[in-house]
């Protein structure tokens, strides 16, 4: 039996390779040794690591600021012979950045994504791959534009903080710094920037918005979109993805030549995983919660997806199940198991995580005996 390991990360807790190598791991001590393990990712965190896994680029190291503007070390990656670097917002505006109580979409920036931008374009980037997954900010891209040479004023011509706070308030926007250089954005999300489905109201939330804020935040956002409508002469605020990384996405709209792709699709293509899974008896998947996301652009319904389409059943590990078995199995996900042995906090969960993911591989391998033995 030849079988794929390509699990998503567990945020926080285990990288795309830990999860998969954990669970080959458990596949070993029952016999069975032909199963390849491939990193992936949809476009968040891991990103830069499954675009490296095959050798061919390096980790650049440098120094940035985090959400808040604290300094911090963080990596991206660097392919020389194409000139191409590969970042993650995730790396210096990421979410697993702050604690809990830090979180404050008001005060986030995503200054730091544009700094490890300048820092590729200054080693003489050609292209630039961001993948927009797992961002702490709502700043419409304010922060990543200004480390990249833009200014923002207010209606008394004062430089503003790139900031959401800042968003209700810009006037004017000096563009003269910006870089010209190719962007290719690697996503899962595809909202737009505005509305119900937006940068706001739909992530706000887990970005530590507060419910009463949300109406005052989105009133901002829709002044900011129109003040660079203005200034660009275009308006992307509808366009697919726009919403991604806190209006990240309209922001490489709006002022950037950009192609926006699914993170798991690049990967995939670049891997060809879809003629690895053609070729499996089995594929093993997962990701740190399955809900009704995982199906929609993240790499278990992507996995799902591919599978399906050669009739190759799919297992999925999780550390926590919000999805109805029916609706995943539709979407080619035959199982899923959840690694939770018992009432535990997330922050156990989180912190033995490679043990549990170890255990339920074992108790799937017990079961694969029963079956086939």
């Amino acid at each position: 039996m030849s079988i794929v390991i390509a699990i998503d990360s567990f945020k926080g807790s285990l990288t795309s390779m830990e999860a998969a190598e954990a669970v080959k791991a458990a596949l070993l001590d029952y016999g069975m040794d032909n199963a390849i393990t491939i990193p992936i990712a949809d476009g968040g965190e891991g990103t830069v690591a499954a675009f490296l896994a095959g050798g061919r680029g390096e980790w650049i190291r440098e120094e940035a600021t985090d959400p808040l503007g604290r300094q911090i070390i963080a990596h991206y990656g660097w392919v020389e012979e194409d000139k191409i670097a590969i970042i993650e917002c995730a790396a210096a505006s990421g979410i697993t950045l702050l604690k809990e109580e830090e979180l404050d979409p008001w005060e986030a920036t995503s200054y730091g994504t544009g700094q490890l931008m300048q820092a590729a374009i200054a080693k003489g980037a050609r292209k630039i791959i961001v993948g927009l997954g797992g961002s702490a900010v709502i700043d419409g891209g304010m922060g990543m534009l200004e480390a990249l040479g833009a200014t923002f004023f207010d209606k008394e011509g004062s430089r503003l903080k790139p900031n959401g706070a800042s968003l209700g308030k810009v006037a004017s926007i000096s563009l003269s710094g910006l870089p010209d250089v190719s962007i290719e954005v690697a996503s899962d999300v595809t909202n737009p920037l505005l509305g119900e489905k937006g940068a706001v109201s739909f992530f706000g939330k887990q970005k530590g918005l507060k419910p009463e804020d949300r109406a005052a935040f989105e009133r901002n956002m829709e002044h900011y979109a129109r003040i660079v409508a203005g200034a660009v002469h275009k308006d992307c605020s509808g366009l697919i993805g726009s919403g991604a990384a806190g209006g990240l996405g309209f922001a490489f709209h709006s002022f950037f030549p950009s192609r926006f792709s699914s993170g798991f699709d690049l990967l995939a293509e670049k891997i060809n995983l879809d003629g690895l899974i053609r070729n499996a008896s089995l594929v093993i998947t997962g990701e740190g919660r399955m809900d009704e996301q995982s199906l929609h652009g993240k790499v278990p319904g992507g996995i799902g997806k591919l599978a399906k389409r050669h009739g190759k059943p799919v297992v999925a590990f999780t550390g926590k199940v919000d999805i109805d078995a029916n609706v995943a199995k539709r979407e080619g996900i035959d199982a899923i198991l959840p690694i939770v042995n018992g009432p535990m906090s997330l922050e156990e969960a989180m912190e033995h995580a490679p043990a549990l993911l170890y255990e339920a591989a074992c108790r799937m391998c017990q079961l694969m005996k029963l079956t086939f033995d």
